[in-house]
Order: C-alpha cells, then sequence, then structure tokens
C-alpha cells in the first residue's frame, strides 16, 4: 500500500521529468543527450553508526545524488529531514543541474541529506551524525568534484563541521586547499559576508524585477509566506523593507494571519528560540491552514517544501503572482491551472538561484584566497540575477511561453551545447 507521503515524494521526480521532456520536446533536444539528462551519473547512499548522548548506537541513512556534470563540478545542498530519499534527492538534484546552468555557473547539479528530523537530537548529536555523515561520503564530495551547500535544516554550522571533518581527512600541507568543499559556512570560517540572505534576495528580487517590467512598484504590494527558515525570512524582510506588506505566514505548525501586516523581526524574535515555530505568535491570528492559499493578497511565496501547489488546491490561490522560493513547490497541474488563470509563475530555478549563485561567489572567493565585503557581494548578485532574469524574460516573450519553460529552454539548452561541442567520450 502506497501511503500520501510516499505519493507526495514518488511525484516530485515524476514533477522535474515531466518538466524536463515537455521542453526536451518543445526545442527538439537532441534524442542522445536527452537519454543522458534524463537520468543520474550517480547516486550514492551511506549507512553510518552515531553515538547517542545516552550511550546507545544509531544507524542513520544519508545520501548524495549526482546528475550532471557537464558543466563542471556537482553543486547542491544537504538536507535533514524525514522525507529525504533516494527520489526526493534525484529530483532535487535534476533542478540544480538546469538552476546552474540557467544562471551561466560553472556546475552541474547534486543533492542529498540525511532522513532524521533534527529537533530529536542535541547539538552534539547533530555534530556527530554530520561529521559521520562527511566521512562516510569520502571523496564521493571535493572542492573540484562536489559542493555541498546548505538546504532545508541546515545552516553554517553544519557546513563548518563537514569542512572541519573533510579538511581533517588531509594531510597537513593539503588542509588549507580544500576549504571549499563546502559553501554556506560560518563568515569566520572562510565564508562569505551576505551569503546567509543571497537565496532570499534573489527571490525578493526576481518579485521586483518582475513589476519594475510591468511599470510597478512594491510599494503597498501584499505577499504571503510559506515557511518562515532563512529563505521566508529574508525575502520577507527585503520585500517589507521596499514597501510590502506581509499579511500572513504558514509553516509547519500554525498558520497566521494580520490584514494590518506581520512585523517580520518580531516574528523572527518569536520563532528563532522555537527551533522556527512561528506558533504562538502574539503579532498575529492563528487561521485554519486550509485557508492560507486562498488569502487576498498580491504575491503567494511558497518557501518550504515541494509540491505545495496542486491540481486540488491551485484554484484557491488568488495571487496574481505565485514566486517560488523552495524547489518544486509547484506540481505540472497545479501549474496549469494557475497559467490558466492568468497568474504569473516565477520558476524555482530563477526565484531561488541567489543562494546558488551567492554560492558560487564564496568558491571564488575561497579558491583565489579573497575577501569579499557584503556590499560588493550584494552588488555582484545583484547584477547577476538582473542578467539572468533578463535572459529569461527575453526568452517568455521570443517563445510566447511562460516564464518556467522559458527558463528551461535556457538551461537545457546551454547543456546541449556544451555535449554537441565536447562530443561523448569515448
Amino acid at each position: 500500500m502506497i501511503t500520501k507521503l510516499e505519493e507526495k515524494k514518488q511525484s516530485m521526480y515524476d514533477t522535474v521529468l515531466n518538466q524536463f521532456e515537455k521542453t526536451a520536446d518543445l526545442i527538439g533536444l537532441n534524442p542522445n543527450i536527452k537519454k543522458i539528462l534524463s537520468l543520474t551519473n550517480n547516486e550514492i547512499i551511506v549507512h553510518f553508526p552515531v553515538k547517542m548522548d545516552n550511550g546507545k548506537v544509531e544507524i542513520f541513512t544519508g545520501y548524495r545524488v549526482q546528475h550532471n556534470n557537464a558543466l563542471g563540478p556537482y553543486k547542491g545542498g544537504l538536507r535533514y529531514h524525514p522525507t529525504v530519499d533516494v527520489d526526493a534527492a534525484k529530483a532535487l538534484a535534476m533542478w540544480m543541474t538546469w538552476k546552474t546552468s540557467l544562471a551561466g555557473l560553472p556546475y552541474g547539479g547534486a543533492k542529498g541529506g540525511i532522513q532524521i528530523d533534527p529537533r530529536n537530537y542535541s547539538l552534539g548529536e547533530l555534530e556527530r551524525i554530520t561529521r559521520r555523515f562527511t566521512y562516510a561520503l569520502g571523496e564521493n564530495i571535493g572542492p573540484e568534484h562536489d559542493i555541498p551547500a546548505p538546504d532545508v535544516n541546515t545552516n553554517a554550522q553544519t557546513m563548518a563541521w563537514i569542512a572541519d571533518t573533510y579538511m581533517s581527512t588531509k594531510s597537513p600541507s593539503e588542509r588549507s586547499q580544500n576549504q571549499h568543499v563546502v559553501t554556506g559556512k560560518p563568515v569566520g570560517s572562510g565564508g562569505l559576508e551576505g551569503r546567509d540572505r543571497a537565496t532570499g534576495f534573489g527571490v525578493y528580487h526576481t518579485i521586483k524585477l518582475l513589476h519594475r517590467s510591468r511599470g510597478e512598484t512594491l510599494e503597498g504590494k501584499t505577499f504571503i509566506v510559506q515557511g518562515f527558515g532563512n529563505v521566508g525570512y529574508w525575502a520577507s524582510k527585503f520585500l517589507v523593507e521596499d514597501g510590502a506588506i506581509l499579511l500572513a505566514v504558514q509553516d509547519a505548525h500554525a498558520t497566521l494571519y494580520n490584514a494590518e501586516g506581520i512585523s517580520v523581526p518580531h516574528l523572527l524574535e518569536h520563532s528563532s528560540p522555537r527551533k522556527g515555530s512561528i506558533k504562538g505568535f502574539e503579532g498575529a491570528k492563528e487561521i485554519d491552514p486550509d485557508e492560507f492559499f486562498g488569502l487576498e493578497c498580491d504575491i503567494l511565496i511558497p518557501a518550504a517544501l515541494g509540491n505545495q501547489i496542486t491540481e486540488e488546491n491551485a484554484f484557491k490561490i488568488k495571487a496574481t503572482v505565485v514566486a517560488e522560493g523552495a524547489n518544486g513547490p509547484t506540481n505540472p497541474e497545479g501549474e496549469e491551472v494557475l497559467l490558466s488563470r492568468g497568474i504569473t509563475v516565477i520558476p524555482d530555478i530563477l526565484c531561488n538561484s541567489g543562494g546558488v549563485i551567492g554560492s558560487y561567489f564564496e568558491w571564488l572567493q575561497n579558491r583565489n584566497g579573497e575577501l569579499w565585503q557584503m556590499d560588493e557581494v550584494l552588488e555582484k548578485l545583484e547584477k547577476k540575477l538582473t542578467q539572468v532574469f533578463k535572459n529569461v524574460e527575453g526568452a517568455v516573450k521570443e517563445k510566447n511561453t511562460d516564464w518556467r519553460t522559458a527558463a528551461y529552454i535556457i538551461a537545457i539548452s546551454r547543456i546541449e551545447l556544451a555535449y554537441n561541442q565536447r562530443g561523448i567520450f569515448p
């Protein structure tokens, strides 16, 4: 018997394959290249023991899926979540390939993580789990081979543990050359100033650029956010600072609404000591979770997990713009409903690409032994995001198509060109 959770996991991979095949057919992708891109290069599963605080040993399962490296080293996040499995990692790795290609970065796509709920473990246990996972992955990651980054329920601290563990496996003379094995590290440990806000800034900036292309500003625009983690928080912060009004926030624990607007700093102050939970916040009223998507607003930002907008709830959405802060939050059937109703969907591979662009800057900074300042980073990020947005906007107009299809055409065509120019070994 297939549970609803299993259906959800499986359908995320179905979603990315559906999107890929639709675009491949549209552009007449070379059948041989289509065969290569429809499969992952490597799927790594590791089982490893870790001693818990109570002295008992638990066995954990970790994953790393490497989809394609035609354009450069594999790149993609590590998430700690109960839904992590091979199918989920395959879908997310494929999305990363398209995302890095669309952004014009010298990377391929990868993804992975550990199938756990980190809230059930102490900080010491999470450190031991992370370090043991890194050791188990061994040479399957590396600064010129596969470069992980933070994702759902992982952060700068997680990356610092991974970097330290990986560097410790190298000879003393080589350790400093391996600092860029991960990105998203703390600034004091080789991280990039501004990397923490890069994904959320990208979500905000693409929303701003879309409205600017329509002759509008964000002043007075209302928005709702699903997920108040790193992406949801920073996107909300930048939007509010630019005059937009946050009406509602939803996470796994509660759905909050305030017609006058929710204070982003106050909500962060409330959620931070509660492991990110927004429940119990006094600056808004709690409403039924089923009401969330149907709220009157201008912009909806799904910034939580995949497959949240489906054919079952897309008809409720009243926003005119859906900006995908999460990876794969809209399934193909749900998107069909949105597009038929004239709703613009800014696709994940464009909307949340600020994170991997920021990661690229950090990787370069470590590689070249440089130190970049915050204002310099945000300026470079804004310039790159604007360039990518304009590329997609141009394809939307030229092909007379939706934003996701336009983004996919650019991303997949770039990889096809690389294969055509290089040929296939042997």
